[in-house]
């Protein structure tokens, strides 16, 4: 049985047109009748219509531009044209120009039936379609950014919001915190999602070779260079280009760097001729750049340019209330990659990780899982499957100790610390530790570590260490 459908039926035969209305009506569709193009787009406007049906002489208009404003303005309507005058090169050029497909008069009613019916079931499928993609799209944005801390949530709410803005977005946080993961993920979630997205790490290249990589090449530009060869620019055209590690960029790329981000207009490294492109830029660093501004490593007007939006991701250890959930994920992920049999950690692993300063964030965290999982032996994983650096042994440069003289408490890599980041993470573990000795009484830990219960909360909130979950891992 045809669905009902909602139909715009333009003809500039009156007569005839107001016969095949009759005729749709007693079928249950709801038709309204126009003749002309100014009257078919007028009421386009006011209402949706599920199928449009038109003749391609409409007095001294033509039905393929009808045919061209439906699929640019309304891309939901179906077009299915009726003509007396078609030829096969006329039912090719009608379908290429959008329409679902092309009837010669006289009709017969069987066949406008079918044509009718076809035409809505495919709209149907394709609207069934790109729900699907935009759902899958919403998922694939932030599927595997795991959290459920405060910090993070709220970046989700600001992924949601800039995602299909043009500015410049800066992400920035310690190695290992999830950059690029955020950079695809307001990609995913935007209207450039079908475009390329393309990634540069600024400092894995010199300066040549980068401005090689970034805008392109024309043959004889250097030598090697054979052939044109177009940069990451062009390449995102239409999509988004990530730019890693941006404060590595020299001051002479800096410039190049304001230009493009100013106007999106580049030459080709040995070239001259200029090239636009519609290009969404998301940069990314480890470095603090207001220092960086300071100490003129960093240009200001280039800093302002590309810090319209600037996302701060919170390091593992400021996050750590997330971290059963995260080695969770990574433990499932192992195990199915290595084929090992393997369940969870034990309480006590799980407390280790969480009294560790993770330097290298959830880069490391994933790391010491499939670590974990491969070398370990049983379904539980253990203390013992951890490597010495969350253990405290085997380790002995570097080491401090509790105020009890038996738990180690590992400095890290403190090369390139101010001495207040050095002392982070020995700090937190100490404090973690005597939190849960005094079970997360506040009052009774800030008298055992010997400092006022305002410092303690300062300190707890600076750490991460603020977070409830915690009291239940």
């Amino acid at each position: 049985m045809t669905p009902s459908a909602s139909i715009l039926l333009v003809d500039d035969d009156r007569h005839l047109a107001e016969s095949m209305a009759q005729w749709l009506r007693e079928l249950s569709h709801q038709v309204e009748t126009v003749a002309t193009l100014a009257e078919a787009k007028a009421s386009l406007a006011k209402r949706p219509f599920d199928l449009v049906m038109t003749d391609l002489r409409l007095g001294g208009e033509d039905g393929f531009d009808l045919i061209g404003y439906a699929k640019k303005k309304h891309p939901d309507v179906a077009v299915l044209v009726i003509t007396g005058y078609a030829t096969p090169e006329t039912a090719v050029e009608a379908v290429r120009a959008g329409a679902y497909d092309l009837l010669t008069k006289p009709l017969i009613d069987d066949e406008l039936t079918l044509a009718i019916e076809r035409a809505i079931s495919q709209r149907e499928i394709t609207r069934q379609n790109e729900d699907l993609r935009q759902q899958l799209d919403r998922r694939s944005g932030l599927e595997n950014v795991l959290s459920h801390d405060y910090r993070m949530l709220k970046i989700f709410d600001v992924v949601d919001s800039i995602a299909d803005a043009r500015a410049s977005v800066l992400i920035t946080g310690e190695n290992g915190t999830g950059k690029s993961m955020i950079a695809r993920a307001i990609h995913a979630r935007s209207m450039r999602r079908s475009g390329p997205f393309v990634e540069v790490a600024c400092g894995a290249l010199p300066d040549t070779l980068l401005e090689s990589e970034l805008f392109g090449h024309v043959a004889g530009a250097y030598t090697g260079a054979n052939t044109d060869r177009a940069g990451k620019f062009q390449l995102a055209d239409g999509g988004t280009l990530f730019l890693d590690e941006i404060a590595t960029a020299t001051p002479a790329m800096q410039v190049k760097l304001l230009r493009v981000l100013q106007e999106f207009k580049f030459e080709q490294l040995g070239g001259v001729e200029t090239h636009s492109v519609d290009t969404r830029v998301i940069l990314a660093t480890n470095e603090n750049l207001d220092k960086a501004v300071e100490d003129g490593r960093f240009r200001q007007d280039l800093y302002y340019r590309v810090n319209v939006v600037n996302i701060v991701l919170p390091s593992l250890r400021e996050r750590i209330g997330d971290l059963p959930l995260l080695v969770d994920h990574f433990l499932r992920e192992a195990a199915e990659t290595c084929g090992r049999d393997v369940e969870c950690f034990n309480v006590e692993a799980i407390q280790a990780m969480q009294s560790y300063a993770w330097p290298g964030n959830i880069r490391q965290l994933e790391n010491v899982v499939e670590r974990a999982v491969l070398l370990g032996r049983g379904p539980v994983l253990t203390v013992d499957d951890l490597p010495p650096e969350l253990t405290g042994k085997g380790v002995e440069p570097g080491l401090a100790t509790t105020s009890s003289g038996n738990r180690a408490v590992s400095l890290g890599d403190v090369n390139g610390k101010t001495l207040r980041e050095a002392l982070e993470g020995p700090e937190r573990q100490i404090i973690l530790q005597s939190l849960r000795s005094n079970g997360w009484n506040r009052a009774a830990t800030a008298e055992t570590l010997d400092i006022n219960r305002t410092t303690l909360y300062k300190k707890m909130k600076r750490l991460g260490l603020d977070d409830p979950r915690l009291q239940f891992a």
